[in-house]
């Protein structure tokens, strides 16, 4: 019988990420439309993206990433689409990303929930695809050796285009009302989560295997769009006090419950 997991995934992209004010997104949307494929998961306004992630007591992987390491990384339970539905057996990825120098790299194995929880959670080997398991191996140590705990969750909707023809392995996402909360970890708890990013600005990422084509950076340009240091789970863990404010912060002018 096939252990209840998926076999190994590995991706390794540059990213350069972008704030853009929501009644920008209109522009962008249709000059990027014109030239890139809809994702073929996403449905009509999107698709939801939810991530519970792991830390330290001490937040080693969140100063990490606000100190620029050039390794560092961090692990995430994610969910693609409505959390409340999620239950023991939905699927979700129990993803390992990493930053080397400037390459991102990411690599996931899909699991069912109780399985992920079982691993993650309660630090404990689980049946998998053995081509995983080196991997599985790692977050089991990660979590046991340097008592990881779930820290925050994010969750957006996100629309997403990928390239065709000579852009092959570009991807550009759009993510909007982006949310958090830091308790109340199951995906589907009946928590309100508050935006951490102010409603009228979305993120934007330019995602692609070895270099960002030359009609998108000048599209950017032409919008006036600024690269920024973000991190959705940085900005959730300081949005709810866990850490002072960096300078990496986006001001929360806007505090609406969701």
């Amino acid at each position: 019988m096939r252990p209840p997991s998926s076999a190994l995934r590995s991706f390794n992209r540059y990213e350069i990420k972008y704030l853009l004010p929501s009644d920008q997104i209109p522009e962008l949307r249709a000059e990027v439309a014109a030239r890139m494929d809809a994702d073929s998961h996403a449905t009509a306004g999107g698709y939801g993206v939810w991530s519970t992630y792991y830390d330290t007591r001490d937040l080693r992987f969140y100063w990490e990433k606000i100190e620029g390491l050039k390794f560092r990384r961090k692990l995430r339970v994610r969910h693609y689409g409505d959390r409340t539905n999620v239950g023991d057996d939905t699927e979700v990825h129990v993803e390992i990303k990493q930053r080397v120098n400037r390459v991102t790299q990411k690599r996931r194995v899909a699991l069912p929930y109780h399985l992920a929880r079982d691993l993650c959670d309660r630090r404990r080997m689980i049946d998998h695809d053995p081509s995983s398991t080196a991997f599985v191996e790692e977050v089991l140590e990660l979590v046991t050796m340097l008592d990881l705990r779930p820290v925050a969750m994010t969750g957006y909707q996100r629309e997403a285009f990928v390239g065709r023809e000579s852009d092959l392995g570009l991807r550009v996402t759009f993510d909007h009302r982006i949310r958090g909360r830091d308790r109340d970890f199951d995906f589907a708890a009946e928590t309100e989560n508050r935006l951490i990013v102010p409603a009228r600005l979305s993120v934007i990422e330019f995602k692609a295997n070895e270099r960002v084509p030359y009609w998108l950076t000048d599209l950017a340009a032409r919008l006036n769009m600024s690269v920024v240091r973000v991190s959705k789970y940085c900005q959730s863990v300081e949005a709810f006090g866990r850490a002072p404010r960096s300078i990496f912060h986006i001001p929360d002018t806007e505090t609406v419950e969701v």
